[in-house]
């Protein structure tokens, strides 16, 4: 499972990261990105969850 961050569609609002700090973060500039593109087998609900959560929906986890 790959997970992406659109930097042109995040607002920065932290949800990502706030439920699947293993694999997104905030960068310096506020903005979420995927630490890992390949999710851990033991974080792939959460990514979900993360991806599904996202306000804007930036976020693309593929299987």
């Amino acid at each position: 499972m790959k997970a992406r961050v659109d930097k042109d569609t995040c607002i920065g609002c932290g949800l990502c990261p706030s439920i699947c700090p293993e694999v997104f973060e905030l960068t310096d500039e506020g903005y979420a990105h995927a630490i890992k593109s390949e999710v851990p087998e033991d974080c792939h609900d959460e990514a979900k969850e993360a991806a599904e959560s996202c306000p804007v929906d930036a976020i693309e986890v593929e299987e």
